[in-house]
């Protein structure tokens, strides 16, 4: 699992690529990844080299689209939750509103940035609001985005336990502990 994963990592450009205008041929969602990235690092308070900033929303969105992959997630979803789930951080510490706050940053950026259809849109909503306050969500969309985002707590200092996880994927993941981390929290990719 740990190998599949790293070459997944290196095949995430070509979807990069791909998710420019209309992923999956539906015509009622688009986005710029590159300026979405652009925009909301441009914005965000604590600055680009925050544990909550733009290194952790990439790894946030390898590790999401990895799951999501394998949970049958909305891949679109997921990289949308990633840039936006710790967005409107004011500190690095205690910050409960952080993610009600980035899901409101989408709702105003929905239509300039990117677009998508309003029940996806509600996912994303509820997986940006809730990241830290609830444990589980059977949605494969909310799973993949909440075990995306702690299977990246080795940056601060903890290991992801499988008991949070809500995707099975996550949760193997989570118990292969530092051999998964390894191929997951590169300091020279960010």
């Amino acid at each position: 699992m740990v190998s599949e994963f790293f070459l997944i990592r290196r095949n995430l450009s070509v979807f990069h690529e791909s998710s420019r205008s209309h992923p999956n041929g539906n015509p009622n969602r688009h986005c710029d990844f590159a300026a979405l990235a652009r925009t909301i690092s441009g914005t965000f308070a604590l600055g680009s080299h925050s544990i909550h900033g733009p290194a952790h929303w990439r790894r946030v969105e390898r590790n999401g689209l990895w799951l999501a992959e394998r949970s049958g997630g909305d891949l679109f979803v997921v990289r949308l939750f990633a840039w936006f789930h710790d967005s409107c951080r004011f500190n690095e510490w205690t910050d409960p509103d952080h993610g009600k706050r980035g899901a409101d940053h989408a709702l105003n950026l929905r239509g300039t940035l990117f677009d998508l259809e309003d029940d996806a849109l509600e996912r994303l909503v509820y997986a940006c609001t809730w990241h830290t306050d609830k444990e589980h969500s059977d949605d494969p969309t909310v799973g993949s985005c909440w075990d995306g985002d702690r299977l990246d707590l080795g940056r601060v200092g903890t290991t992801p336990s499988p008991r949070f996880m809500s995707t099975a994927a996550g949760k193997e993941a989570a118990g292969a502990g530092h051999a998964f981390l390894s191929h997951t929290v590169n300091p020279l990719e960010g």
